[in-house]
């Protein structure tokens, strides 16, 4: 009723200012796409990402040492030693699946059920009602 046909209200203040915004946006969107898929921009990023890079490894590696010596002032377990720990119990694991595997070979299981555990025999309790 108050819009016409370019989707302006008569009554909305803001309108115009809306209707730039939305088309400044779209304008640079169209900018950025068409800067973004050139082949210029993906080089200067290649290049951008190499420094970075370079230059990290390096803040990285300190970074690493300083942390390995202060979990070893703390008596606390690095990333390497839970490492070595996991291959360690992993080995033993398969140790003992072959040892059971050979086990069973000589002895094969038997057929027979499991003992069931036995229960402590049952003592003469009394409820608090009783003993009143």
């Amino acid at each position: 009723m108050s819009q016409n046909n370019n989707g302006f209200d008569v009554f909305d203040p803001l309108g115009v200012y809306k209707n730039m915004r939305d088309a400044q946006l779209d304008a640079w969107a169209k900018v950025m796409v068409e800067l973004v898929n050139s082949e210029a921009y993906a080089e200067a990023t290649g290049v951008m990402l190499q420094n970075y890079l370079s230059n990290t490894g390096p803040v990285l590696k300190a970074m690493e040492a300083a942390m390995q010596q202060t979990l070893a002032n703390l008596n606390l377990p690095s990333r390497d030693d839970v490492t070595r720990l996991a291959e360690r119990l992993i080995n033993i694991e398969m140790r003992l699946d072959s040892l059971d595997a050979k086990l069973d070979e000589i002895h094969p299981p038997t057929s027979r059920p499991a003992p069931k555990p036995t229960r402590a025999p049952k003592g003469k309790a009394r409820s608090k009602e009783n003993q009143e």
